[in-house]
């Protein structure tokens, strides 16, 4: 741990030394209360950001990763000051604006303004769009040169808008075209730094190329900073210069884009990368490099101890689950927060590594699947069992209906009819269509044969009393 905390000051030194950030972000932490009960009693915290550090150097575009729920747009909000932190600190030209007054922070509004993710919920549908883009002039009590509605028109057609919609609605506007009004109202004071969160997300993918050329254009003719929020890996490595990766409110690593997206050294960010599909016809039916992370994301309620990663990582080790990885410099502007990097030093050489989860089958699902089968067991045998006990005598019955044979059936036939004693005592399914037919049964006795046979076909143990009369009959005759 000594040495980790050397190295973490080694690169704060080396940082230090460079030119002066525009924003410095330190142990940024939002905590957003979970209350119960008619009191409000507080009974635990969702920890959407615990602990950023970074800083954003002017001119140049920072572009956060992560996937839903990691606290990107809750760490954009906080450093434009929409949301109050719970701890850490944001520096802004050298300014602690961490905690500032409403009234000391308008003036600050001017340098500080946000693009936000949805189109459609950020303008406001009763303002016609030169309403809305003026607004800014008139919080600011600013004048712009030639008045507020050139100024306005002036910034519709920097944004690729005609300037004659001065007057119309957002709802007349398309996704794209929406987005790009708020753009045009958030340089409308000429910012020194733009936070744009998930400024694409919401377009269509024809129209989201338009607006990430835009926002570079923007930046070159007016010298922006942008810390840009967003999940497109394609989109970020388009416009950003450095990158950080964030997971379940923590920053895991922070880089050039060139070395990030060559060598990541963070598994989570290399699961990331592996994710992002390559147009390449070549590589059809290739085996696919992808890597599929185990479970779900933890609850930022209750994060995991040590590294958050370690629940879903194939590298974790024992010290990944009791010390939290602190974010070091491995590499030239490469800052990762990892125990086992991938295209690193190893920083806990020969740890032991996690036991795996082993998913044993229930043992109560074998019996159940031999249920049904236990009954069938017994019947199989006992069919066989009857015909051999009944073959001497009931095989003259049965012929009639394999063979239809006339002659054994005539031959039993006045025998059958003067014996009906075991009518009676056969089941009600085969005496209702022995007594239909019993008045006719007694001239052609060929023709009640078969049924005296299906009788005893059915009820093997009943059909074998008939079957002795008669051979005591023939025995007498």
């Amino acid at each position: 741990m000594t040495d980790l905390k050397n190295k973490a000051a080694a690169a704060s030194a080396e940082q230090a030394d460079g030119s002066e950030p525009l924003l410095k972000v330190n142990g940024l932490v939002k905590h957003f209360p979970i209350t119960k009960g008619v009191l409000k009693r507080k009974v635990g915290a969702v920890q959407a950001v615990d602990g950023l550090s970074f800083d954003v150097r002017p001119g140049e575009t920072l572009g956060v990763v992560g996937e839903s729920g990691c606290g990107k747009s809750t760490m954009g909000r906080l450093v434009t000051r929409l949301l109050e932190p719970t701890g850490g600190t944001i520096e802004f030209q050298g300014k602690d604006i961490t905690h500032m007054s409403a009234g000391r922070l308008r003036p600050m509004r001017r340098d500080i303004q946000m693009i936000f993710q949805d189109p459609y919920g950020s303008l406001n549908p009763r303002h016609t769009v030169g309403g809305i883009v003026g607004t800014p002039f008139r919080l600011q009590g600013v004048t712009p040169e030639g008045g507020v509605k050139a100024e306005v028109q002036r910034l519709l057609e920097l944004v690729g808008l005609n300037p004659e919609h001065y007057n119309r609605y957002p709802h007349e506007f398309s996704g794209g075209q929406r987005q790009r009004i708020g753009i045009a109202r958030a340089l409308a004071l000429k910012p020194k730094l733009v936070v744009a969160d998930e400024p694409v997300s919401a377009l269509d993918v024809s129209i989201q190329a338009q607006v990430v050329n835009l926002l570079d254009d923007l930046q070159d003719e007016l010298g922006l900073t942008y810390l840009i929020i967003a999940h497109d890996l394609s989109v970020i490595r388009h416009v950003s210069d450095r990158i950080a990766v964030m997971y379940l409110g923590k920053i895991v690593e922070l880089a050039d884009r060139g070395s990030l997206y060559e060598a990541p050294m963070h598994p989570y960010t290399k699961a990331l990368m592996s994710a992002v599909p390559v147009p390449d016809p070549r590589r059809r039916g290739a085996k696919s490099e992808r890597i599929l992370l185990k479970g779900d994301v933890p609850s930022p309620i209750s994060p995991p101890t040590g590294c958050r990663f370690h629940t879903r990582c194939w590298k974790a080790t024992q010290i990944c689950k009791t010390t939290e990885p602190p974010l070091i410099q491995l590499k030239t502007g490469h800052q990762v927060a990892c125990h086992h990097p991938e295209n690193g030093e190893d920083q806990a050489p020969g740890d032991a590594p996690l036991e795996a989860d082993v998913i044993t089958v229930a043992p109560a699902r074998t019996p159940e699947a031999a249920e049904p089968e236990a009954p069938a067991v017994p019947e199989a045998p006992e069919a066989p069992e009857v015909a051999e006990a009944v073959e001497p005598e009931a095989a003259a019955g049965k012929a009639p209906e394999a063979a239809e044979a006339p002659e054994p059936a005539a031959a039993e036939a006045p025998e059958a009819a003067g014996a009906p004693e075991p009518e009676p005592e056969e089941s009600p399914k085969a005496a209702e269509p022995v007594t239909e037919e019993s008045p006719k049964a007694a001239e052609p006795a060929s023709e009640e044969s078969p049924k005296v046979a299906d009788a005893g076909t059915e009820e093997s143990p009943k059909a074998a009393e008939p079957a002795t009369g008669d051979a005591e009959g023939k025995a007498k005759e």
